[in-house]
């Protein structure tokens, strides 16, 4: 018999005990034997996962939000072993872009149901830290930070702390994308890539694509009393204008520098404040189970 490990995060547990079970049942309806490691930071779920797939696990799913996520993206890249995703966070930014569902019984028979099928996606680094999503320096790093009552509000959470922080000044980035010249920017936050999406489901990226062996990089400097919400308007019709409003490029490596320390965010967690952020695509590093059509 196949056999799944579920990577649970410890909150879930404590909160309810009827994810388990669900867990546990849907497991048994398609087939699965299972094994449950529950854990309480990301650094645990990175052990988990890799432990799971030393172990003869075929399939390894994380159970919680982008953290949790990210620890298991960690642990099983280049191991083959696939990962499935059981979204139950405020953003979710991989299993939307895997269109796994949102509900958790949904979610389960999408990774554990015989139509899933497997893809090898990308990863990155972000100054030594794997993600799935997007890292970043400035606002979008400031917003998290200053997210409060996400788990009661969810993505509008996010958008309380964003209005909040819309009317800071703008700061000075150096850009450097590959080998190439540096670009100087004012801008209010420049971020790096494998998804484009953003808390809600919107796109700020939308040619960001999984496995093109690519990052895409996003530079936000609105500028005056209509300049976020014209850049919202992009943003919610999928726009491909560029301009320095918002400017989007494409590489493998980007150097992102300031003159004063910024916020600093990977796959939506506060990382330290910081001068700095290297982002690096680590191409056809990580086997995800997609759901089947």
């Amino acid at each position: 018999m196949a056999r799944v490990a579920f990577v649970v995060n410890g909150s879930l547990v404590r909160g309810s005990g009827h994810l388990l079970a669900w867990c546990g049942e849907a497991a048994a309806r398609f087939g699965w034997h299972p094994e449950f490691l529950v854990t309480d930071k990301a650094e645990e779920g990175v052990c988990a996962a890799s432990g799971a797939a030393l172990d003869g696990a075929d399939l390894v799913v994380a159970v919680g939000g982008d953290g949790t996520v990210r620890g298991c993206a960690e642990g099983l890249a280049w191991t083959g072993v696939p990962l499935g995703v059981v979204p139950h966070g405020t953003a979710n930014l991989l299993a939307r872009t895997l269109g796994v569902p949102g509900h958790a019984r949904a979610a389960l028979a999408a990774v554990l149901g015989r139509a899933g099928t497997d893809r090898v996606i990308d990863i990155a680094v972000a100054d030594g830290v794997p993600f799935t999503a997007m890292a970043g320096m400035g606002l979008d790093a400031a917003v998290v930070a200053g997210t409060r009552l996400k788990h009661q509000f969810g993505w509008l959470a996010y958008a309380m702390s964003g209005a909040a922080h819309l009317a800071g000044p703008a700061s000075r980035f150096t850009i450097r994308l590959d080998d190439g010249p540096a670009i100087e920017r004012e801008a209010r936050s420049v971020v790096a890539g494998n998804s484009g999406l953003l808390p809600g489901g919107f796109s700020l990226l939308p040619q960001a694509r999984l496995d093109d062996g690519l990052l895409d990089v996003g530079v936000l400097a609105p500028r005056g009393p209509l300049g976020w919400p014209r850049l919202a308007a992009r943003v919610l019709t999928h726009s491909s204008r560029q301009d320095r409003m918002l400017e989007r490029f494409q590489a493998r490596k980007v150097e992102i520098s300031t003159t004063a320390p910024l916020p600093r965010e990977v796959d939506g967690e506060v990382v330290s404040t910081g001068r700095s952020l290297t982002v690096t695509v680590l191409p056809n590093a990580l086997t995800v189970r997609m759901p089947g059509l």
